[in-house]
């Protein structure tokens, strides 16, 4: 589930939106009314929503927009010409808030959240130097000798590794290992 954590200056508002939020299904993780005791708290979650006031105890809510890991979004919560002032890239909702707008726009950006996170684990990790050259000292070993190409000793180093059921790396290391056993 993706947090929430609430930021604004005075705690009972923040109090106030939090309990509208768990009472909707919403997982809030902290209220507080400082920038500093916000990034604290993000330091423990993968990503999370962070809804903020205009003007914090120790920052404005742009400078906390900043301070923001890549996987946190920010809805600012502010009167109808700090809202037209927000940049871009910030969500934002005016007040007085209508618990239905409040609601609609965590849900799309925890979907949208969801999304980049699923994103994220399904992109390849990259292959370090070391390990990209046994797959390839390995490919050119079984090139030489068996006679097969780069592509075909490539599939077989794939289809060994499946089959084991270890990784690609390790499965080039235990074909070099057996070349020196020889």
């Amino acid at each position: 589930m993706i947090s929430v954590i609430i930021v604004l200056p005075k705690i009972e508002d923040g109090k106030k939106i939090r309990d509208i939020l768990v009472r909707r299904g919403f997982q809030v993780d902290a209220v507080c009314s400082s920038g500093a005791r916000v990034l604290s708290e993000l330091s423990q979650i993968p990503a999370g929503i962070v809804i903020s006031g205009y003007r914090l105890k120790d920052m404005y809510y742009t400078q906390l927009a900043d301070y923001l890991p890549s996987m946190v979004e920010m809805v600012l919560v502010g009167s109808p010409r700090v809202v037209a002032e927000c940049g871009a890239g910030i969500a934002a909702i005016t007040t007085p808030i209508h618990v239905s707008d409040l609601v609609n726009t965590l849900e799309m950006m925890q979907a949208q959240l969801y999304r980049r996170l699923q994103k994220k684990k399904t992109k390849k990790k990259q292959r370090s130097e070391k390990e990209q050259n046994y797959i390839n000292r390995a490919k050119h070993l079984l090139m030489e000798r068996n006679h097969l190409t780069e592509e075909e000793a490539y599939r077989y180093l794939q289809k060994c590794s499946m089959d084991s059921g270890t990784n690609l790396v390790e499965t080039a290391q235990m074909v070099l290992l057996l070349n020196f056993e020889d």
